[in-house]
């Protein structure tokens, strides 16, 4: 199998709508976001090409994340024999505080039987300017795990029941891979377990990107423990994230952190919207899902988890340069942070499960 770790929105892309074009026989698509703008349409027409073609193509994008986006959006391609489906429109209930956070979070592309592709990037103009990180795989072998998981996916969502089947949810491991799949439950929140396995694991070095880090009490722990046992625990964030509330609230966690020799880094040039965690520089895992209650409770998500040399190699460039770009934690700088600002944290804390 061949590897390529992209961080760049634009030549990510770029990348993307050349294998379409290129494509033989289908073209499977799961996103978050799909937007009605300059990328949004020049993948919308590049599917519809496809769809004219006669190439198999379907799209599950979710119905939140859409946005404004109208069913008429998409009406070429349906018409020439494309399937698109949104995935579980927001309801009135008594439970809309949660069932309205149980989002399809998932970003996944299959491109016949060749090219997958998974990671954090929607489909948007709105992140052009992002650090994002996505993986391109070209090999039949990881292109037909993704092809089956983008079809259970798929076939699991109807506008009136989504099915939760054990089926659907098991890890699923081939040679030193494993991907999985998480989808909203308190008690199996499968994601947050493995990664707490992970950092428990680790002997030299736990690194995280994440844009939003509100970690559960486990997660905190298990961070602050592999500290104390002398790894070198990293967590690089971005600096201001395009949520305001999650910065506010997650400064309440760091002072704790800091002091328990946990190191925190802020990304400043623009948003960082990866999502990666890295082991010992031996495993990693490439995911949808941010360090959040959200991700971790709520949301359908899925993470790559591996050790192939190829991609650890482009990993470390990766992190190394979003390091560059960083700057240190200022404990002092956060003991003196306005009154109105720790109280705004209080304030926000009954609702991190929500943000």
């Amino acid at each position: 199998m061949e590897f390529q770790v992209l961080d760049d929105p634009l030549k990510f892309y770029n990348l993307m709508l050349n294998d379409i074009s290129r494509a033989k026989s289908c073209i499977y698509l799961e996103t978050y976001k799909f937007a009605n703008d300059h990328i949004g349409i020049r993948f919308r027409d590049a599917l519809t090409r496809k769809a004219y073609e006669g190439l198999e193509v379907k799209v599950l994008i979710d119905s939140w994340g859409k946005g404004p986006i109208s069913d008429s959006f998409f009406e070429d391609l349906i018409k020439f024999g494309g399937d698109v489906k949104f995935f579980e429109k927001i309801k009135l209930s008594t439970d809309i505080f949660t069932r309205g956070h149980r989002r399809d979070h998932r970003k996944i592309l299959v491109i016949d039987n060749d090219i997958s592709y998974m990671g954090s990037m929607n489909i948007t103009g709105y992140n052009i300017n992002w650090r994002e990180l996505a993986l391109r795989t070209v090999g039949q072998e990881m292109a037909a795990i993704f092809k089956k998981v983008f079809k259970q996916n798929f076939e699991a969502f109807n506008p009136y029941f989504i099915t939760n089947k054990l089926t659907y949810t098991k890890t699923i491991r081939f040679g030193d891979w494993e991907l999985v799949r998480d989808v909203p439950s308190l008690p199996l929140q499968r994601l947050k377990k493995r990664y707490i396995q992970l950092i428990k694991n680790a002997r030299k070095q736990v690194i995280i990107e994440t844009p939003y880090f509100l970690p559960g009490f486990l997660l905190r722990k298990a961070l602050m423990d592999a500290s104390k046992r002398g790894v070198d625990v990293k967590i690089i964030l971005p600096k201001h994230s395009d949520v305001r509330m999650i910065d506010i609230l997650r400064n309440r966690y760091l002072g704790m952190l800091y002091k328990n020799n946990v190191n925190l880094l802020f990304y400043s040039p623009h948003n960082l919207h990866a999502k990666l965690m890295m082991i010992d520089n031996r495993i990693f895992s490439i995911s949808s899902a941010n360090f959040d209650y959200r991700s971790f409770r709520y949301q359908y998500e899925i993470a790559l988890i591996g050790s192939d040399p190829e991609v650890l190699v482009q990993l470390k460039d990766h992190v190394n340069e979003t390091i560059r770009n960083s700057e240190n934690f200022n404990y002092e700088i956060w003991i003196k942070r306005p009154l109105i600002e720790k109280i705004f944290e209080a304030t926000l804390v009954p609702f991190r499960h929500l943000l």
